[in-house]
């Protein structure tokens, strides 16, 4: 069983560089075609600074980061033994290509179902950008399974 006193565990922060091309290939791959995402001229012509990033490219982006890798060795979990089991975003401000994304995560909650055959890990994290402008609220539930 994992610890509960991680609850309320602050994660090293996560900077996160915004590449162009990297928002490209990520639009692409999920199949968003918008221009927004895809066409930087067409970004501009809408008054963003270059494209947007798709609505869950900061769960990639922090993933890519090695967050998530640090967060399973800290709480001793696996990686095999994981599950994603939720994620939600909450946008507060457009993050584009250029921007330099601050993701600072914590443990919300921890708990479990079916006897403990099943652990939840809910993780929240806010994330600004070089400004220090909030940008995005993200929550997720990693599901450990026993």
């Amino acid at each position: 069983m994992i610890d509960k006193r991680w609850i309320g565990h602050e994660l090293p922060a996560s900077e996160l560089c915004i590449d162009r091309t990297r928002l490209q290939f990520f639009a692409k791959a999920i199949g968003e075609t918008g221009p927004l995402f895809t066409d930087a001229a067409a970004a501009r012509a809408a008054g963003h600074a270059d494209v947007l990033a798709p609505p869950t490219f900061l769960f990639a982006a922090e993933m890519d980061s090695g967050a998530m890798d640090r967060l399973l060795a800290d709480l001793q979990v696996p990686i095999a033994k994981i599950l994603h089991g939720e994620q939600g975003f909450a946008y507060h401000r457009p993050v584009v290509a250029g921007d330099t994304i601050t993701v600072r995560s914590r443990i919300a909650d921890i708990y479990d179902k079916k006897q403990g055959a099943l652990e939840f890990v809910v993780k929240t994290s806010r994330a600004t950008n070089q400004r220090g402008e909030h940008v995005a609220d993200l929550r997720s539930v990693i599901v450990v399974r026993h």
